[in-house]
């Protein structure tokens, strides 16, 4: 919730607030930070991601996500998140402190990974479970 309050939203007014938790335990936050350019906005779970990849981290326990509507990550933040931990927890919550709680591959079931790619066909499975091909 906190980190929804620094959320730079002023043309769709629509705060969303992250926290991304590590599989060691470090939390990492975002907020969506838009763009007048809209293509060029970010979303929270994509800001803690990067937070949390350029401080190292590699596998994720949980993303908890708080938004008005208890919304869930966008498509390209469910792809962009199953590039590390598709089996992480997704807490939704929303500004009066109800939450829900998915697995992210039941938000993305038959994600595209890296076995997909033609380099790695016929290597075995993506480490990260996608298929190998």
């Amino acid at each position: 919730m906190e980190a929804r309050e620094r959320a730079y939203a002023p043309y769709s007014g629509f705060a969303v607030g992250a926290a991304l938790e590590a599989e060691s335990g470090e939390v990492y936050v975002g907020c969506n930070v838009e763009n007048a350019s809209y293509g060029l906005t970010q979303c929270a779970e994509r800001v803690a991601l990067g937070c949390a990849v350029a401080a190292g981290k590699r596998e994720f326990a949980a993303l908890a996500l708080a938004s008005a509507g208890m919304a869930t990550p966008c498509g390209a933040c469910r792809q962009a998140l199953a590039e590390f931990s598709p089996q992480m927890e997704i807490i939704i919550a929303d500004l009066e402190g109800r939450n829900r709680s998915f697995r992210l591959a039941e938000l993305l079931p038959r994600r595209f990974g890296g076995g997909n790619l033609p380099c790695r066909r016929g290597q075995g499975p993506d480490p990260h479970g996608a298929p190998g091909g």
